[in-house]
C-alpha cells in the first residue's frame, strides 16, 4: 500500500485540555502527517516530511486544519428519517415518532438503506466513529456493521431492548430474547474489523428487572463490551422512574442493582443527577456522555460540564432526537449550554470533547481521537473560511484558536474539505 502524505494546518493535542489547558495542544502551520496501512506513520513539520518520505502520495491542503476525524458518543441511527420532528417531551415524542419508525426496522432492506445513509451523512459531517443504538430487531445491527464494515469506519452499536409494557407490543423482546439476540451478535461482530458490540437496554422505564438482571449477567459474561442506556435526562422521566421501580434509591440504582454499572458503562444525558449518582458513577469509572442539542431541543435541561473534573465525559449529537449530524453543531450548543452554567469552554476543549474526549469515553482514546504516531488515520479536515460569514470572523483571528471557533459556532457540512477512514479519502474531491 502507498504511503500517503497528508499536508495542511495540524492541531494535536498530547493531552487533556481540561487538565493541562491550552498546552495540551500543539499547532503546526504547515504541518503534516504520513499515513501507512490506515495508521499515522510520521507527523511534524510538512516540508520535512515531504523531503523524508518523497515516495509518498501527497495531498495538500493548504490552509485547511486537520484534526482527528469526530467520535459521536451517542446516536440512534435508526431515527435517521425522524430528526427535527416538532414538538414533543421525551416520552410523547418516542411514542409518536420514534417507535413507530424503529418498527420499520424489522425490514432488513430499510435497515440496510438507512443504515448506509446514517453512515454517510456523518461521514459528509466529519464524523468516522459513532456508538449507536439499533432497534429490537438484530438485523438493524447486523445492518449497521455491516455498513459501517463497507466504509471502512470504527463503529459502535447495540440491540436495542425493551419488554416492559411500557412500550408498544409491536416493538417489545423479552428477557430472554435480549440477552440471546445480543450474545449473537456479540459472537458475530464483536471485535471483527473495526466493529464493537454494546450491550443497550434503552432505559430502565422499557426494561422489566428480569430483562435489566439478564443483561448485566451478560455484562459480566462479556467485560470488554461497553454497556450504553439512558439517565436521568428529563424530570418527569426521572419521575417515572420512580414509581416503576419505588424500591430504588434513585435512578442509577434501577441499573446498579442489576449488575449494570460498572466502568464500561456509558449513560447518556445524565443531566438531572443526585449527588450519590454522581458519587457512584466517579467511583466505578463509568462514562457519562453530554448531548446538548437534544437536551435543547426536547427541553431536557442543562449539563454540567463540571461532572468532568470527576469522571469521563463524551460528546455527542443523539440523533434524532439531537436536531443535527453534525459535531461542529454540537460543539457549538455545548459552548452555549456552557455559558447558560456560567462556564465559557475554550475551543481546545470544545474540540477535545469531540475527538480525543469521546474516544475515551468509548475506551478507545489509544486507537482514535487524536493526531500521534500510532494511531487509526480517521481525519477531518477543515476549510476554517467556508462561508462569508466565517471567513470574515476567521480574518481577524490572532491565533489558531481564534481561526476556528467561528467554525465551531457557525460551521457545517460545507466546512468539512474532507473525511478520511483509516488515511482514505471517504468523500469526492471538490470541483
Amino acid at each position: 500500500m502507498t504511503d500517503r502524505l497528508i499536508l495542511g494546518q495540524i492541531l494535536a493535542f498530547s493531552g487533556d485540555p481540561f487538565v493541562e489547558g491550552v498546552g495540551a495542544a500543539r499547532h503546526e502551520r504547515r504541518g503534516g502527517l504520513l499515513v501507512r496501512e490506515g495508521k499515522i506513520a510520521a507527523m511534524g513539520d510538512g516540508a520535512a516530511l515531504r523531503a523524508q518520505y518523497p515516495q509518498a502520495e501527497v495531498t495538500d491542503h493548504g490552509a485547511d486544519l486537520i484534526l482527528p476525524g469526530f467520535v459521536d458518543a451517542h446516536a440512534h441511527y435508526p431515527q435517521t428519517a425522524i430528526i427535527a420532528s416538532w414538538g414533543k417531551r421525551l416520552i410523547d415524542w418516542l411514542n409518536s415518532y420514534t417507535f413507530p419508525e424503529e418498527a420499520r426496522f424489522a425490514d432488513p432492506a430499510y435497515a440496510a438503506e438507512v443504515a448506509g445513509r446514517y453512515l454517510d451523512l456523518i461521514l459528509a459531517h466529519g464524523t468516522t466513529t459513532v456508538a449507536s443504538y439499533g432497534t429490537i430487531h438484530p438485523e438493524s445491527v447486523a445492518a449497521f456493521f455491516a455498513a459501517a464494515q463497507a466504509r471502512g469506519m470504527r463503529a459502535l452499536a447495540g440491540k436495542t431492548c425493551m419488554d416492559r409494557d411500557t412500550a408498544p407490543a409491536y416493538l417489545r423482546d423479552t428477557a430472554q430474547s435480549a440477552h440471546d439476540d445480543t450474545a449473537a451478535l456479540i459472537a458475530r461482530w464483536h471485535g471483527v474489523d473495526r466493529l464493537s458490540c454494546i450491550i443497550t437496554p434503552r432505559f430502565s422505564p422499557t426494561s422489566t428487572q428480569a430483562q435489566l438482571e439478564a443483561l448485566g449477567a451478560l455484562w459480566a459474561a462479556n467485560p470488554d463490551c461497553l454497556m450504553q442506556t439512558h439517565l436521568s435526562e428529563q424530570t418527569d422521566e426521572i419521575a417515572w422512574v420512580k414509581s416503576l421501580y419505588p424500591q430504588a434509591r434513585d435512578y442509577l440504582d434501577t441499573y446498579e442493582a442489576h449488575g449494570l454499572l460498572g466502568p464500561n458503562g456509558l449513560y447518556g444525558h445524565a443531566i438531572h443527577l443526585e449527588p450519590r449518582e454522581i458519587d457512584r458513577l466517579a467511583e466505578v469509572g463509568a462514562a457519562v456522555v453530554h448531548c446538548p442539542t437534544s437536551n435543547t431541543f426536547i427541553g431536557s435541561g442543562l449539563f454540567d460540564m463540571g461532572l468532568r473534573a470527576r469522571m469521563r465525559v463524551g460528546l455527542a449529537t443523539d440523533t434524532g432526537g439531537g436536531s443535527s449530524f453534525s459535531m461542529l453543531r454540537t460543539m457549538a450548543a455545548a459552548y452555549e449550554i456552557a455559558q447558560l452554567r456560567g462556564q465559557a469552554l475554550h475551543p481546545s476543549e470544545l474540540i477535545w470533547l469531540a475527538t480525543g474526549g469521546s474516544a475515551e469515553a468509548l475506551r478507545l482514546g489509544e486507537q482514535i481521537g487524536r493526531l500521534a504516531v500510532g494511531h487509526e488515520a480517521d481525519l477531518v479536515v477543515l476549510d476554517l473560511a467556508s462561508t462569508p460569514a466565517i471567513a470574515q470572523a476567521a480574518a481577524r483571528a490572532e491565533d489558531i484558536w481564534q481561526a476556528v471557533f467561528p467554525t465551531i459556532m457557525m460551521g457545517d457540512d460545507r466546512a468539512i474539505r474532507q473525511t478520511y477512514v483509516a488515511g482514505t479519502p471517504a468523500l469526492p474531491r471538490a470541483g
